[in-house]
């Protein structure tokens, strides 16, 4: 037969719908009750966050960081004065960079003395002796492999070392005297011990572990694993302040690494400015070696022109045409230096694919197009700079870099078309100036010649030696300027050693572990509030079903017997005055005097339905009413295990004409309490419950007995019982605390609606009334015929009561929740 009350296949469904009704209705109650029941887990998570935090603050080892603060200033005394213009100028970003790059921190690192670093072996951690060992080491010839293995090394008496490592599954070991240069398969060493604390040396390893000092030889790269940690932020934009950071596990080491960082800013500064100056001089040197050759020639050749034609210091040639010459010849020198500058800028453009911008410039000192050629020269270097910040975002493929490398390709082919039109007309120039020079001197034929070659030679003399001593004036200028370079930039905050770690932060560690603990917790409640489907009162019964509650049966804390019969055990119990009030609330569902039969089913199998059934039969028939109780769950049969009987013949067998009802009958070894067993199970029980025969036992027993109770199949699992349920006088349906779900209210709806069972009541067994006493007050009320009972206060007695007095009884009470 189908089972309209079948919970199986709508469970899913309903379980959804009591979720949403669940989110949309906020349920302080439950929420206590859910609180109180996983008090231990949220304690363990409290205890399992601070402990781990514990732990991580004790085995983690502390960073410290030291830092410095420098300002950028870009003004030179000398420039000032002399009014030398100044090609280094410093750019804020320029400098971040430069503070951030490898190149730049490995040579601020070849300041400290980082090829070895020194340990010592802790229990948990390793702790390094920077600057602090009490020895010193010299390696040499190191093989690749050896970078990075820890290298044991120990001290014992007549300063004899011994020295240990594993490189992969092979150990090396070696013995020697200290300061003896020694040479092991993958470096050679020697090793420096003070005489006077080496006895100190010798009582702490044997108080420590011999094995308590080890080193290990860095490799020369070690630059990059400092550089990643190096940060680099700007203070005051305006006052052009860096300030320069550095986290290490060791203070003095963090100290250090900032300080030489500071400095070697100070010295690369100087460094860069004095690179430009000697850019410059050079230049200038180039040439004053070429001038000075002309000048050394034409001043020979005048000298000899003199002495040859017997020329004294006192004649003279024509003014006009001498002074008209010498200006030529100057504009044709200044235009042949023009010249030579643009094709220095090209040669320095065209030879290499980056262009130093602080090397370009100073070349173009001086020149007529410096200012039309350096500000091309600028646009392409802002452009550089932009392509060398872009690749911290993206590769070089990537179609910024490439559009960026086509702008500066643009920019350097207009910076050459430039030089090349500049020489043209320089060369235009350098073509007339020689014409006009040549007509001069063709009018001199008028002139004696050998006055003339005298004025000649005088005039180139002449021009040489203004163009030399312009040159002398120019590297002495630069020279001072180049003496003056004193690095303006200015370390405004040295490092310190500080004595507070950095990381891990304690309060911020702690804060972490209890902020896990609650959101653990948290996650934990509301998995389990959301989650929570059980029926654990009678407020979860009343707010979703019409039905009247009969009653609560208390949860037994002891071991059930067999006879599940508890009523007469201890007839001041809460469990049996659970049960007289339950028979005393029977009268207000039907008040009819002939009604005699009690059924009592439930949702599926475990709810307590036989338990009920049982205790109930005894409380009627203590008041002395002949009760007959009959098992009609004839699938699970149980009636015969509580009383002890055999199964071999009962209700199936009646029913199927095999047996008579009077041989059925069984009495119990309590007065006015007879039963008859379920019998053996049937093929067709549906069949038998609804037969005729059905009612006419029904009807025979009425006549023998005052009380009959019938304990029938769940109806969440099969229909048999429905059609008892619908005959019953008093039809009662079994909930048990903490075991039925919710959703199973909805069968005694329907029930009541479809079934037309309107007498239907409810009983919740297993109420658990030691959280009750401690719970919240909608807990102890019930809709129906009465009210629940206080827990324990004197006038019955309880079998618990002993075990919840004093702190050991408070303490199993809060285990309990």
């Amino acid at each position: 037969m189908v089972n309209q009350f079948d919970t199986s296949g709508s469970s899913t469904r309903q379980f959804q719908e009591s979720f949403l009704k669940k989110s949309n209705e906020f349920d302080l109650a439950l929420l206590i009750l859910v609180l109180g029941k996983n008090l231990l887990w949220i304690i363990l998570f409290f205890v399992l966050g601070i402990t781990g935090s514990f732990l991580y603050l004790r085995y983690t080892p502390p960073q410290y960081e030291s830092a410095t603060v420098l300002q950028i200033a870009t003004s030179n005394p000398a420039n000032q004065v002399l009014g030398v213009e100044d090609f280094y100028q410093q750019d804020l970003a320029h400098e971040i960079e430069l503070l951030r790059s490898n190149t730049f921190t490995e040579r601020a690192l070849k300041r400290l003395n980082l090829e070895v670093s020194y340990y010592t072996k802790g229990q948990f951690l390793n702790t390094e002796v920077y600057n602090t060992a009490p020895f010193r080491l010299e390696v040499s010839n190191v093989s690749p492999v050896i970078y990075g293995v820890p290298v044991y090394i120990t001290f014992h008496e007549n300063y004899e070392v011994w020295v240990s490592y594993m490189l992969g599954e092979k150990s090396e070991y070696m013995s020697f005297k200290k300061e003896d240069p020694v040479i092991l398969p993958h470096f050679h060493i020697r090793v420096f011990v003070n005489d006077s604390i080496y006895p100190q040396i010798i009582q702490d390893a044997k108080l420590l572990n011999e094995n308590s000092y080890f080193f290990t030889i860095n490799p020369p790269d070690i630059h990059s694993q400092f550089t990643e940690r190096v940060r680099v932020d700007i203070l005051n934009p305006t006052a052009q302040t860096i300030r320069v950071s550095y986290h290490d596990y060791n203070s003095l080491k963090a100290m250090d690494i900032v300080n030489a960082i500071g400095e070697e800013f100070i010295t690369y500064d100087v460094e860069k400015k004095a690179e430009s100056a000697n850019r410059i001089l050079s230049f200038i040197d180039d040439q004053l070696e070429i001038v000075y050759t002309r000048l050394r020639n034409t001043e020979s050749a005048l000298q000899s022109y003199k002495v040859e034609n017997k020329i004294s210091e006192d004649e003279k040639v024509s003014g006009v045409f001498i002074n008209r010459l010498d200006k030529l010849q100057e504009d044709l020198t200044s235009l042949e230096l023009d010249e030579s500058i643009l094709n220095e800028v090209e040669k320095s453009i065209t030879g290499s694919k980056e262009i130093d911008v602080y090397k370009l410039l100073p070349i173009l000192a001086g020149a007529k197009y410096e200012n039309s050629i350096a500000n091309m020269v600028n646009n392409m270097q802002d452009m550089l700079n932009k392509k060398q910040s872009a690749f911290y975002n993206v590769t070089p493929n990537s179609e910024e870099v490439k559009a960026l490398n086509y702008q500066i390709d643009i920019q350097k082919k207009l910076i050459l078309e430039s030089i090349k039109s500049f020489k043209e007309k320089l060369s235009l120039r350098k073509k007339n100036l020689t014409a006009k020079i040549n007509e001069i001197e063709g009018k001199f034929y008028k002139i004696p010649a050998e006055e003339m070659e005298y004025a000649r030679l005088q005039r180139l003399f002449t021009i040489n030696e203004k163009f030399y001593t312009l040159l002398l004036e120019k590297k002495a200028e630069h020279s001072i300027s180049k003496a003056g370079f004193v690095s303006q930039n200015t370390v405004l905050v040295m490092g310190k050693r500080s004595s507070v770690p950095v990381s891990p932060e304690r309060d911020v560690v702690y804060a972490t572990g209890f902020l896990a603990g609650l959101i653990l917790s948290f996650l934990l409640i509301a998995v389990r509030y959301f989650l929570h489907n059980d029926i654990t009162s009678v407020y979860d019964i009343s707010r979703t079903t019409q039905a009247p509650v009969l009653g609560i049966v208390p949860k037994y804390h002891k071991e059930i017997p067999v006879t599940q019969l508890l009523v007469d055990k201890n007839p001041k119990s809460l469990l049996a005055e659970a049960f007289r009030s339950i028979r005393t609330n029977l009268q207000f569902i039907n008040s009819d005097p002939a009604g005699k039969v009690i059924a009592l089913t439930s949702t599926i199998s475990g709810e307590g339905k036989t338990f009920v059934a049982i205790n109930i039969s005894g409380i009627i028939a203590f008041t002395g009413k002949k009760v007959i109780l009959l098992d009609l769950d004839m699938r699970k049969p149980k009636i015969h295990l509580g009383f002890g009987v055999e199964n071999n013949n009962g209700v199936s067998t009646i029913l199927s004409g095999k047996d008579q009802v009077s041989a059925c009958i069984n009495k119990s070894f309590y007065p006015n309490l007879d039963f008859i067993t379920a019998g053996p199970i049937p093929p067709n029980p549906s069949e038998l419950i609804i037969s005729a025969q059905m009612d006419q036992l029904i009807n025979y027993l009425k006549n023998e007995y005052d009380t009959i109770i019938i304990d029938t199949p769940p109806v969440g699992i099969v229909t048999d019982g429905v059609t008892l349920i619908q005959r019953a006088d008093y039809p009662i349906y079994i909930f048990r605390a903490n075991y039925s779900k919710k959703y199973f209210t909805e069968n005694v709806n329907r029930l009541m609606t479809d079934s037309h069972i309107g007498k239907l009541s409810v009983v919740l067994n297993g109420v658990d009334l030691t959280k009750l006493r401690y719970g919240y007050s909608k807990y102890h009320y019930y809709q129906g015929y009465g009210y629940g009972y206080s827990y324990g206060y004197g006038y019955y007695s309880d079998e618990k009561s002993e075990n919840h007095s004093g702190i050991l009884g408070r303490i199993r009470r809060k285990i309990n929740v």
